[in-house]
């Protein structure tokens, strides 16, 4: 069983996924990085020589491969994985969906000086991530399973909340306490 992570630019998704993974003794997967390995540059470079539209069909290919893959347990998404429904219907059936929910103010906190992120690369960055916010967060709800609200805890208790919805609902047995991922 994958647990994928879905969230808004910036909300933690790779931070916390390979954390969870670690604490759960799984394998991670971030499909942004994947997606890299394949185009053979960043994103922001593939997005600005070849279109959203284009990045989007890749997207949706590696989403699928990788909500197929047996060997990964903890898949972080893209912020924009959601916008396509194939992506939405094969995260929701082939997963356990945990949404990082972060709001626009906490997110540009985190990022107003994060310059690889290429749909904040505009005048307005917080008048970007607001418009974000209203456009997906309904999509992110509509793939999760979970909502986690971000807000300021520590990246390990983050995975220790995702931990225990998962062992709550059965999705997951208990990890045994040693398990712990390493502080910091």
């Amino acid at each position: 069983m994958i647990v994928a992570l879905v969230g808004l630019p910036g909300s933690g998704k790779s931070t916390v996924g390979r954390q969870l993974a670690r604490r759960l003794r799984v394998d991670f997967a971030d499909s942004d990085q994947v997606i890299e390995r394949e185009i053979g540059c960043s994103i922001r470079e593939f997005f600005e020589r070849e279109g959203e539209a284009a990045f989007r069909d890749m997207e949706e290919r590696v989403i699928d491969e990788l909500t197929r893959a047996p060997s990964i347990g903890v898949l972080a998404t893209g912020g924009g994985a959601v916008l396509r429904a194939a992506n939405r219907a094969h995260l929701r059936s082939r997963c356990r969906v945990v949404y990082l929910r972060s709001s626009p103010d906490e997110l540009f906190r985190r990022l107003r000086h994060d310059r690889n992120r290429p749909l904040l690369q505009v005048a307005d960055p917080m008048a970007r991530l607001r418009e974000l916010y209203s456009q997906r967060d309904p999509l992110y709800r509509e793939a999760a399973h979970y909502v986690i609200e971000t807000g300021r805890p520590s990246v390990a208790t983050l995975v220790n909340m995702i931990q225990m919805q998962l062992e709550l609902a059965g999705a997951i047995a208990a990890v045994p306490k040693d398990s712990a991922p390493d502080p910091g």
